[in-house]
């Protein structure tokens, strides 16, 4: 009878985790399976009467640019690096009677290259669905208004009674513009440009951290990290300077993108540290069985010196 082994079955479980993370995030972006929830507002209120500057696709940092580079710039960086670590280590030991591959099933062998690389990609990759999903179900629930929501909303007050600004208008029907402006107006808290590109930001500021272990890295790595975590800033002043978020909106979403960064790292990869990629237990012998007392093991100033180089390590997340 034929049985699977628990790393096969985990496998594929994490498999059909990732699939609802996608459906979830696709339902949540491109369909309107959940409704926005519609909060009200006050005759002619200063907060959302800011000026509209055009759709998302004229921004300063469009939503195809942010996307591509959120995606693209971290899956680069991580293949390059742990290519780099992997060659490093490959030729700094005799690696030539050692074990390269790892089981990952009953009949399947993956280079640990691929493991690490596919792992840590594959954590990013659930991290921004996950982010997604967090920053859309927030804007349907809270149904935030945007700074130029009435700008794109065009009520009619005359016709609402608008008399004097305290009066509360809270019924669908009070907008006259574009409707899809007027839904993207209202889908505004937590910011998901933020969100995503803080994320993004400081999960490969920690990778960059805690990975690269070389010489003269001790300046560079924090510069790096900062001049990541200075772009997300930017992105989310971007929002507010054009009038398409509140600071409540862009802190919220850094706060979104700062905490699933940081559980995932230190929670689901450890730190992106491990055991090491090569099993490094001598050969023993058979003299190896004899009393340690009438062995003593004396090393060379060759050996001593090897060793010392020897200082390379490629971790493995287990």
């Amino acid at each position: 009878m034929f049985s699977r082994s628990p790393v096969t079955t985990m496998l594929y479980f994490q498999l059909v985790i990732m699939a609802g993370t996608v459906m979830l995030a696709y339902y949540f972006e491109y369909t309107d399976t959940f409704d926005v929830h519609v909060q009200g507002f006050f005759c002619y209120d200063s907060s959302y009467t800011k000026p509209y500057l055009g759709p998302e696709e004229s921004s300063a940092v469009p939503p195809a640019l942010l996307y591509t580079l959120v995606a693209g710039i971290p899956t680069l960086v991580i293949i390059v690096t742990e290519c780099v670590l992997f060659l490093l280590q490959y030729t700094s030991k005799d690696l030539d009677s050692r074990e390269k591959t790892i089981v990952t099933g009953d009949c399947c062998y993956l280079n640990p290259l691929v493991r690490r690389t596919f792992r840590f990609l594959g954590v990013y990759a659930f991290g921004l669905f996950t982010t997604d999903i967090f920053v859309n179900a927030g804007q349907v629930v809270t149904g935030n208004l945007a700074p130029h929501f009435l700008t794109v909303c065009k009520p009619n007050y005359t016709a609402l009674g608008c008399q004097h600004a305290l009066r509360f208008i809270s019924h669908q029907e009070a907008c006259t513009g574009n409707q899809e402006d007027i839904l993207r107006a209202r889908k505004t808290f937590p910011s998901k440009e933020a969100a995503l590109s803080v994320y993004a930001a400081l999960y490969l500021a920690m990778y960059i951290t805690y990975t690269v272990k070389a010489k003269g890295t001790r300046l560079a790595k924090p510069v790096l990290s900062l001049g990541l975590m200075c772009l997300a800033f930017l992105t989310g002043l971007n929002r507010v300077a054009e009038y398409r978020n509140h600071w409540s909106d862009v802190i919220a979403g850094f706060v979104v993108g700062v905490a699933i960064a940081t559980f995932l790292v230190v929670c689901v990869v450890h730190n992106f540290k491990g055991k090491l990629l090569f099993s490094e237990s001598p050969p023993q012998d058979h003299a190896d069985s004899a009393p340690m007392a009438n062995h003593p093991r004396v090393e060379s100033p060759l050996q001593k010196y090897i060793a010392s180089q020897n200082h390379i390590a490629f971790a493995e997340v287990t």
